[in-house]
């Protein structure tokens, strides 16, 4: 699924992206992370090690795997919904807009990931710590939808809450094959919208 308004150019950047974060993470899980080198891992992602370096300073930064450039396009995405749309809503669709094929697909590869960032705890901070340019970015974008000062708790707390909901579904989806990680985020996002102060009754059958 190719996300809106993207273009071919676009698209294959996100690809080759995605292509050496999935060597870096397999090469690692499989020879130990201080035992891969960059040339290696371009290799194993059929790319020269310079366009490695055109995606990633570092070997480090891509097995974190953070992208720099979903920030701005989430905020974009944010301020150019319709008038009607409510800030949580313009929040909730440029989250779920984020959600490809390649990431629906990617439950192994975000199960080795893991694995290999709880062996090296300093890069592990360093990924809870890499989403907090994004999440200002889109706390800004939140607050002009909301006509509110950029420092008003409103816009903070929904992203916040929105990014611990994300990972919540994330962690779910990677543990259970039968789920799609799409309505897991989708649920995720409608119970905290709809407030947490009380529990959803539970169906048998159901999630």
């Amino acid at each position: 699924m190719n996300q809106p308004g993207e273009s071919l150019r676009d698209r294959k950047k996100r690809r080759t992206r995605a292509a050496l974060e999935r060597a870096t993470v397999r090469l690692a899980a499989v020879k130990g992370y201080d035992h891969v080198t960059v040339e290696e891992i371009a290799a194993e992602a059929d790319v020269s090690v310079r366009t490695f370096f055109n995606y990633f300073a570092s070997k480090d930064e891509a097995l974190i795997g953070a992208d720099p450039e979903v920030g701005p396009r989430m905020a974009e995405r944010v301020l150019a919904f319709p008038d009607t749309v409510t800030p949580f809503e313009a929040y909730r669709r440029s989250v779920l807009a984020e959600i490809t094929e390649e990431l629906d697909s990617a439950r192994e590869l975000w199960l080795l990931r893991k694995e290999v960032l709880m062996q090296r705890p300093d890069l592990l901070v360093r990924a809870f710590a890499s989403g907090a340019e994004s999440e200002q970015l889109l706390a800004s974008a939140v607050a002009r939808r909301a006509a509110l000062p950029e420092d008003h708790l409103y816009p903070r707390l929904l992203v916040s809450a929105g990014s611990v909901a994300f990972r919540c579904a994330v962690t779910r989806w990677a543990l259970d094959d039968n789920l799609a990680l799409g309505d897991l985020v989708t649920e995720a996002f409608d119970l905290f919208g709809a407030g947490l102060a009380h529990a959803p009754h539970h169906h048998e059958g159901g999630s």
